[in-house]
């Protein structure tokens, strides 16, 4: 029996095969999940670790997928979403408990009208709550650091179900402790007393900011890592490389940090422009870019 064949059988009905996961993601493009389960409930993670367990396939938790980008061959093993159980958002005093489904700009417009600032910022990230935490997502001056107090965590390799303090996710830039093979159930952020309309006022000149100076369409955001002291647009601008186009994938005119990809267009395109955009960036300035991007089902560079 293969190991996919296996975790189908632990998890029955509550799985289902060759679900395309490009629509899942901001590219929308990419193949399918060999194994795909959205979770209910902790039960359904419950079974999905007895899954892994039982038969090693490999495991990907997919969120908004806001930073995937999926081979079009697809990816060999089980994709989880959490679904709408994992979406709850409660407020009390300056303390926001949060599902790991939930939408960042969702929780960034419920916090500003319960009166709270602190979290405007993440209006203009189009992720889950779990995805950020995981990264430690940011923007406009801001990151997940500054807000998490705590987060809940399950892990799919050994069933296990713990609750991560902010010194225990040992957050840094674009990075946590958060492994593969966690999920972000939910996270306990720690805002401030605010004003409901300078708040709201702030969500909107983000939004109008982020309109005009970046673009719309199929990407996920900013692709590379900024440097220590330097702009990763800058440095692919200056390398002559907006509006490089490969295949059905380019370099956006508008911001030269966003890679888009075209309608029907190819995830394997994407990945050949991003390692040539890294390459004539490194030999143009000497700088090595470093991807953002979560690259899943692609064979690994020798």
């Amino acid at each position: 029996m293969t190991a996919l064949d296996a975790a189908a059988r632990v998890l029955g009905d509550r799985a289902r095969r060759q679900v395309p996961l490009g629509p899942l993601t901001t590219y929308r493009v990419g193949g399918p999940a060999a194994l795909f389960l959205e979770a209910r409930d902790t039960g359904d993670l419950a079974a999905a670790a007895q899954a892994v367990h039982e038969s090693g396939i490999a495991v990907l938790v997919v969120g908004k997928g806001s930073n995937l980008l999926v081979a079009d061959r697809g990816f060999p093993g089980l994709a989880i979403v959490l679904g709408e159980g994992f979406a709850r958002i409660d407020v009390e005093g300056t303390t926001v408990r949060a599902g790991g489904a939930v939408a960042l700009p969702v929780l960034a417009r419920r916090t500003a009208a319960a009166g709270l600032t602190g979290f405007e910022w993440a209006v203009g990230v189009p992720g889950s709550l779990g995805g950020a935490v995981r990264m430690n997502a940011g923007g406009h001056g801001s990151d997940m650091s500054r807000c998490v107090q705590a987060a809940d965590v399950f892990d799919l390799a050994s069933g296990t179900h713990r609750t991560l303090g902010l010194d225990d996710l040992d957050y840094g830039y674009r990075r946590s402790s958060i492994a593969a093979n966690h999920v972000v159930v939910s996270a306990d952020l720690a805002l401030r007393p605010g004003d409901r309309s300078a708040s709201e006022a702030q969500l909107a000149e983000i939004v109008r900011w982020r309109r005009e100076n970046q673009p719309g369409g199929q990407n996920a955001g900013s692709v590379f890592t900024n440097p220590v002291g330097d702009s990763a647009g800058r440095l692919v601008e200056a390398s002559g490389l907006k509006g490089f186009r490969r295949g059905s994938a380019h370099v956006s005119p508008k911001h030269a940090n966003f890679i888009q990809a075209d309608e029907g267009g190819s995830a394997d395109d994407v990945l050949a422009l991003v390692r040539e955009v890294q390459q004539r960036v490194e030999e143009h300035t000497g700088v090595r870019l470093e991807p953002e991007l979560r690259l899943v089902g692609f064979e690994e560079r020798r």
